[in-house]
């Protein structure tokens, strides 16, 4: 439906913003362009929507150069994270804001208002006044007068970006489930990455104006594209490595040689199980003798209590990853909350022939972990 070739744009010579940004949004597609403040992305929605020119490079819409159609007449919704309300017009007012500029006939109107206040769960609020609404309720708002025109294509900047956590993390499930109930193509822009993998089909990561991945939430997060997604995503377990030892010797060589520099190895933290020593069960405990299961050791700098887990952030301190920084999540439920920093840790790298090992009933630092990985957590990414 939506297709970018090469869109490149600068506000000061030799400093583009956008750099050759080449892009298929499909029709029904929810794509979420995610990255940090100053990436490009909201750039990229406002040239888009026509209120930027791009320096140079195509946009199509439905095989139609965009720059021969009016900005009035591409269809499209736009809906900003400040929500744009008018303040002294009702909710239907606001909402039928772009039905009545397109000059839409006034019992069709009403319809169509009752029809999206209805689709965003908020039947009956036609006479209420903005300022008798919560933050939430703005937002559907918001959302319906964006919805009401029934646009070709809807782009929704930062929608969510001033309501508090737990109301954001209501709104972005409901958001997506209406996005994909009227089959609307959506462009979505977040810097929040659990937002981005709940709301989007696809997931463009960006960074300093240039697409760095471009694929499904499940693949972006399990199989990060270089360094800089997997650390933006949270992963800092990114260990430069020289070489790999074959978990299958028999099928490939024992060791694979790998150029100074180039390779990276990441270890998503979600996915590694803390242990204790002394606690395995006996073929468990076996395991960890074998010569081929690397042991490092990390010293704990921070800690962090989650919620539902703690955050370790350890320095490893042996092995040709010493001094690289590893995070460690731990379930709340494993340990005490007596503990204290800068006492060694072992940490046990070995891929598991378990389905599940089992809790800690406490962890309290100075004690010796093993921390076992699934195989899907590790990743030889680029740097």
């Amino acid at each position: 439906m939506l297709t970018l070739t090469d869109v490149t744009k600068s506000y000061t010579a030799g400093q583009p913003v956008l750099r050759n940004i080449t892009l298929d949004v499909a029709e029904g597609e929810v794509v979420c362009l995610l990255g940090p403040s100053g990436c490009g992305k909201s750039t990229l929605l406002r040239i888009i929507a026509g209120l930027e020119q791009a320096d140079q490079g195509t946009l199509m819409i439905d095989g139609r150069e965009l720059s021969t159609i009016p900005v009035h007449r591409r269809h499209f919704g736009l809906m900003f994270q400040d929500f744009a309300l008018f303040p002294h017009r009702t909710v239907a007012e606001n909402v039928a804001f772009g039905l009545r500029m397109a000059g839409m006939g006034r019992q069709a109107i009403a319809a169509r208002v009752a029809e999206v206040l209805a689709l965003v769960s908020l039947r009956g609020y036609e006479e209420r006044s903005i300022f008798a609404l919560s933050g939430g309720e703005r937002q559907r708002v918001a959302l319906a007068r964006s919805l009401a025109p029934n646009p070709r294509l809807l782009m929704l900047d930062e929608p969510l970006g001033s309501l508090d956590r737990t109301l954001r993390d209501d709104l972005v499930t409901e958001l997506r489930t209406i996005l994909k109930t009227i089959h609307v193509t959506a462009l979505y822009v977040t810097h929040d990455q659990q937002e981005a993998f709940t709301i989007a089909d696809r997931l463009v990561v960006m960074r300093k104006g240039a697409i760095e991945q471009v694929d499904a939430p499940t693949a972006v997060y399990q199989r990060p594209a270089n360094a800089f997604v997997a650390r933006f995503l949270g992963f800092h377990n990114v260990l430069p490595i020289r070489e790999l030892a074959a978990v299958a010797p028999t099928l490939l060589p024992p060791t694979i040689k790998l150029a100074d520099g180039n390779s990276l190895l990441m270890i998503r933290p979600d996915a590694v199980t803390a242990l204790r020593l002394g606690t395995l069960p006996a073929t468990h405990g076996a395991a960890l003798q074998r010569a081929e299961a690397p042991v490092l050791t990390g010293e704990i700098q921070q800690m962090a209590f989650l919620g539902a887990a703690y955050r370790l952030l350890l320095v490893l301190r042996e092995g040709p990853s010493t001094g690289h920084p590893a995070t460690v999540r731990v379930p709340a439920d494993v340990r005490n909350a007596t503990a204290k920093q800068s006492v060694p840790q072992q940490l046990s790298f070995d891929i598991p022939t378990i389905q599940l090992a089992p809790h800690l009933e406490e962890l309290t630092v100075g004690a010796t972990v093993t921390l076992w990985l699934e195989p899907s957590a590790i990743s030889l990414i680029r740097p």
